[in-house]
């Protein structure tokens, strides 16, 4: 007996997946949740390309974050230029905020994209190398927290419309040029003596970026964290009363929220206000975000505070699936179009465009010729409606609707074809 043979066929790269027809349906449900949940809460649609200079995330994202260091996609052109597929969707707003003079329109300017970002990640539970994520943006000429709070509540709203209860958001304040220096130099010299502990990114860091050392993500460093300095003891007056505003907008709304001293999130250009937002039983973060006040000046344009905050797409889908969420609610049968010989098959199409044309929804099979076989379909999809169409009602120019239920059935022209079907339904 000979072995059997393994087959090379294709498959999907790492860390990249295809979203089967069977996943759809949840994918469609975000989509049409965030774009009314933005349309709600007054943001406007912007799309950004898959490619930028690689140059905006090195100067906004951050030289020493993983994403710059580790897990940016760098193509380089003939003519020697380096461009990266967007690792995250903050700086290309940005960018395109500034390039189209949006700081014109009247303030705040409230944007939201989804799409897809690209990271070398190591591919696991949660971590994808090609991920979809949906973000809402404020960019304005006023660091009002109410700001931080509304975009906060986006995405808390977005996620509730997807029957994801028990969330709880993990909230911090990471200062600003005035207070953060003197934080940094309490976590230097924090840090200093643990030197030879630390991993090889957080030694580096520890000079370089000590923020970067409380979102180290290296088990032997996580024990490190729990004495370390808290930013909220080393706020300016400024960025206490912004923070404390937060909380109170975020309390008179009713969300849960806990405090969170060693959040301080990925991303080199945050400032004040940083967040995540957890669900329960789930380990990984379904969203967060913070406030980016220097960003746009950064990139050249004028001073402009904003807040933002992206939800992980696949993530939220993960949730639904393993929380057995169900999207669908009570499905409505469709009716049922059956078919039996070569001329009723060649007329079918026509009477189906007519039956969608009208709002009525039919599934066929004429790809079955067997009239059981037919029969045996709709009774699995719980068609309440059989629509019989042989070579005889094919001739006559009449069709036969049968009650699945009962097995009652009668013969109607084609012509009363919707009139006869709206009757049986009612």
């Amino acid at each position: 007996m000979s072995k059997s043979v393994k087959k090379n066929y294709p498959q999907s790269l790492k860390g990249m997946h295809d979203i089967l027809p069977s996943d759809q349906y949840i994918w469609e449900k975000i989509r049409n949740n965030l774009k009314d949940i933005a349309g709600f809460y007054n943001f406007l649609r912007i799309d950004t390309p898959l490619l930028e200079e690689a140059a905006l995330f090195e100067r906004t994202t951050g030289q020493d974050t993983d994403i710059v260091e580790k897990q940016m996609y760098i193509i380089k052109t003939s003519k020697g230029d380096r461009l990266a597929l967007r690792p995250e969707g903050t700086p290309s707003v940005a960018r395109a905020y500034i390039q189209h003079g949006l700081s014109h329109l009247a303030q705040p300017v409230k944007l939201y994209y989804e799409g897809s970002m690209f990271r070398r990640e190591q591919p696991q539970a949660g971590r994808l190398r090609q991920l979809h994520q949906a973000g809402f943006e404020i960019i304005s000429n006023a660091d009002d927290p109410v700001y931080d709070a509304q975009t906060i509540l986006a995405c808390c709203r977005l996620i509730e419309s997807l029957k994801i209860k028990n969330l709880n958001i993990h909230i911090n304040s990471i200062g600003c040029k005035v207070c953060r220096p003197n934080y940094r130099r309490k976590l230097i010299d924090y840090y200093k003596p643990l030197a030879k502990s630390l991993c090889k990114d957080c030694s580096r860091r520890s000079v370089n970026n000590p923020l970067r050392l409380l979102d180290c993500k290296t088990p032997a460093c996580q024990p490190f964290k729990e004495g370390a300095p808290i930013m909220l003891d080393s706020l300016c007056a400024n960025c206490g009363k912004h923070f404390k505003a937060v909380l109170e907008y975020i309390e008179s709304l009713g969300l849960s929220y806990t405090l969170d001293h060693y959040l301080v999130r990925g991303l080199d250009y945050y400032t004040k206000t940083v967040f995540e937002i957890f669900t329960e039983g789930i380990d990984l973060a379904i969203g967060g975000g913070g406030r980016y006040d220097y960003l746009i000046a950064m990139l050249g344009g004028r001073h402009s505070p904003a807040v933002g905050a992206a939800l992980g797409l696949d993530r939220l889908v993960d949730v639904i699936k393993t929380k057995e969420i169900n999207l669908l609610g009570k499905i409505k049968p469709k009716i049922a179009f059956i078919h039996m010989g070569d001329l009723a098959k060649r007329k079918s199409l026509s009477l189906i465009e007519e039956l969608r044309v009208s709002g009525i929804d039919a599934v066929d099979f004429l790809g079955k010729d067997s009239l059981n076989a037919q029969l045996s379909l709709a009774n699995k999809l719980g068609s309440p409606l059989a629509l019989i169409f042989g070579q005889k009602e094919a001739l006559e120019e009449d069709i036969i609707i049968r009650d699945m239920k009962t097995g009652s059935q009668e013969t109607v022209p084609l012509k009363r074809i919707v009139k006869g079907i709206r009757r049986k339904m009612k």
